[in-house]
């Protein structure tokens, strides 16, 4: 029996492509046309849950804040149990794979009745993205040897991929959804996701041995056996998934066992590494999480409160054109991101020819200033409305202008910097555990969000404008408190980190 696993051409070694030329590898492209795809099919989904909760399924504000920060969770939270599949099973190349066909799936769910599939649609994409997003993140840091410079650069070229995928996906689903059909909307995304496995099956083979199973010392028969029981056991959770995202008290339940496991998971790594200094520096990766965390449940809110802020409190007057405000909360994040993430890079470079660059862990607090700054800005819209709540859209665009300057502080190098802190055989789980933030703080976000709807007492546009507007005001707050501790607790961090800048 021939192993699948071997090739029949000679294919890159991982010497060779680590040892390139050049600024990126040949390989990143690749890697970066896939997640391009994936992320318009996760963006455009993202931009659309409140939205088409409140306007096709009924739902009331609070309510669909709630269902959108479960849902986001979950599907974060994925990504953290399918980075543990990976790194112990399947491998990032087959998990990818499976992660994708399944995604496809549930946007054609949605697709052929969105209000009676969305619920089963959202399920399978949850399972879908989970073994996707963390291995193709896992695999980029794999091109760089654990000590190559050039590390940063890739990692910020491939969140250009990123964002590249969510300008289209957010601008393009929203308006299908609002102004043709939602049928549409989900059918594109569909599409778009099928087109990104198309480009991996195809680039695939100059990834060498990277993302290949971690089981080829075992026999073919018993290899499949197990990737067969991680394949059929995520389907059947499926009607799991459904249940608990549609009443989110069981959502919080959920997340809270997973969060204790998570973190009882990650000690027990800590301790089993038996190394002080690798131990340290895993510790100091962890932090950089907890952060994270804290940054994505303010951040977050783009996707909910913001969504339907800019549904029924903006005007459709952007400059000296006319455009809808869904579209602009759905896409203006990623586009200062493509204009902007440059400009930044070669910022730090100028800083660091004059050796004045601010270190990664104060990257991060200042990416808590500008977030505070953002907000500060949203709640300020308020002082621009008219008797009828309705307010600046150009403001609220400014302000994603400064949000995105915050995010772009530590955004592009938060993957990055933890996968130089962590051991490499602990890449999955560390990749998925950045994720897992992500989850915790899309659940945080929308129980934020829901408490600035809850908060609105009265029944037109002019109160949901104060109510959230308050809410904002208090998350600056948050904010630049955050931010000043990281800065703070500099030397202490540094300490942790030793040589990894």
């Amino acid at each position: 029996m021939t192993d699948p696993n071997t090739p029949a051409v000679q294919l890159p070694t991982i010497e060779e492509i680590q040892n390139f030329e050049g600024k990126y590898p040949r390989q990143l492209w690749y890697l970066f046309l896939v997640e391009m795809w994936e992320r318009f099919c996760f963006y455009g989904m993202r931009g659309v849950l409140t939205f088409f909760m409140v306007d096709q399924l009924l739902l009331k504000d609070d309510a669909a804040n709630l269902q959108y920060g479960a849902i986001q969770a979950f599907v974060y939270a994925f990504t953290f149990i399918g980075g543990i599949f990976a790194d112990k099973i399947l491998g990032f190349r087959k998990s990818l794979f499976f992660g994708g066909i399944v995604m496809i799936l549930g946007n054609l769910l949605i697709a052929f009745s969105p209000q009676a599939m969305f619920y089963y649609g959202i399920a399978f994409s949850i399972i879908g993205t989970g073994f996707f997003k963390p291995n193709i993140s896992s695999m980029v840091g794999e091109l760089y040897h654990e000590k190559d410079p050039r590390r940063d650069a890739g990692y910020g070229m491939f969140y250009a991929g990123i964002n590249i995928g969510g300008l289209f996906g957010g601008a393009l689903c929203i308006y299908l959804g609002k102004y043709h059909s939602w049928t549409l909307c989900f059918l594109s995304a569909a599409i778009v996701m099928a087109l990104g496995l198309i480009t991996f099956l195809v680039t695939k083979k100059h990834l060498g041995p990277i993302g290949d199973s971690p089981l080829l010392n075992l026999s073919v028969s018993k290899r499949k056996i197990r990737e067969i029981a991680v394949y059929v056991c995520s389907l059947l959770s499926i009607p799991f998934i459904f249940i608990m995202v549609k009443n989110t008290d069981y959502t919080d339940y959920f997340m809270y066992t997973i969060g204790a496991i998570a973190v009882l998971y990650f000690t027990y790594e800590l301790f089993n590494l038996r190394n002080a200094s690798l131990q340290k520096k895993l510790f100091a990766a962890f932090l950089f999480i907890f952060f994270y965390f804290l940054f994505n449940a303010i951040y977050e809110q783009s996707g909910g409160s913001l969504s339907l802020f800019a549904k029924d409190n903006l005007s459709h007057n952007l400059l000296f054109f006319s455009i809808d405000p869904n579209i602009v909360n759905n896409s203006s994040n990623t586009f200062f991101v493509i204009i902007l993430s440059p400009v930044i890079g070669l910022l730090w470079l100028w800083l660091a020819k004059k050796k004045i660059e601010p270190n990664t862990i104060i990257k991060f607090g200042i990416g808590f200033l500008f977030l505070s700054a953002s907000f500060y800005l949203f709640y300020y819209t308020r002082f621009f409305a008219n008797s009828e709540g309705i307010t600046s859209l150009n403001l609220f665009t400014f302000a994603y202008l400064v949000t995105t300057i915050g995010e772009l502080c530590l955004g592009p190098i938060g993957m990055s910097i933890i996968t130089k802190l962590s051991p490499k055989r602990l890449f999955g789980m560390m990749m998925g555990l950045w994720f897992l933030a992500s989850a915790f703080g899309q659940l945080a976000a929308g129980k934020l969000g829901a408490a600035m709807s809850k908060s609105n007492t009265g029944h037109d546009l002019l109160s949901k404008l104060q109510s959230y507007t308050d809410g904002y005001y208090t998350l600056a707050i948050y904010s630049l408190i955050a931010g000043l501790i990281l800065i703070v607790a500099t030397p202490l961090i540094k300490k942790l980190m030793q040589e990894v800048k």
